[in-house]
């Protein structure tokens, strides 16, 4: 720039795994992006109702094993934030510079990443044998308090 100033730096975009999102952490994060005026873009395989609020926009993608994830490892760029439960897609954002978290409010870091991708492979090879893993609890309101303030964190971080 000529006039002595610094160059605007471009501001992150918050994209959401939509499929698997539950429902409590989507209206966290679309009210969220409103405060701090960040984009938030859903992506999901199946059409959702989202509110027509500035700066929030869905993508619905064609169906089919992880379209939604290539499309938001695709268009994630550095500091962008992604909120997903799905392990692989975690691993391409980060390590396209993205930062990860999980809808209980975990962050998926190069230090932590790989041990879930080795548990997440395990209890596949353990469910492809036959053996029951279960699922998830179901989702809870302090699972929503922590997901609320891991955002928090991060949005406080790129205003």
């Amino acid at each position: 720039m000529t006039d002595g100033s610094k160059p605007e730096t471009p501001r992150p975009t918050i994209w959401v795994d939509g499929d698997a999102a539950p429902k409590a952490c989507k209206e966290v994060v679309f009210k969220a992006g409103v405060r701090v005026g960040l984009e938030v873009v859903l992506v999901a395989n199946h059409f959702q109702m989202i509110p027509r609020l500035p700066k929030l926009r869905f993508v619905q993608v064609s169906g089919g094993m992880d379209v939604a994830d290539d499309y938001i490892a695709e268009h994630c760029q550095p500091g962008d934030l992604v909120l997903t439960a799905d392990i692989p897609l975690a691993a391409r954002v980060i390590e396209a510079g993205g930062t990860v978290l999980r809808f209980r409010g975990e962050e998926l870091t190069h230090a932590n990443v790989k041990d879930r991708l080795a548990m997440r492979d395990f209890m596949d090879e353990l469910r492809g044998g036959g053996v029951l893993t279960g699922g998830p609890p179901p989702y809870g309101s302090s699972d929503k308090q922590r997901f609320a303030n891991a955002l928090d964190r991060w949005m406080s971080q790129h205003r």
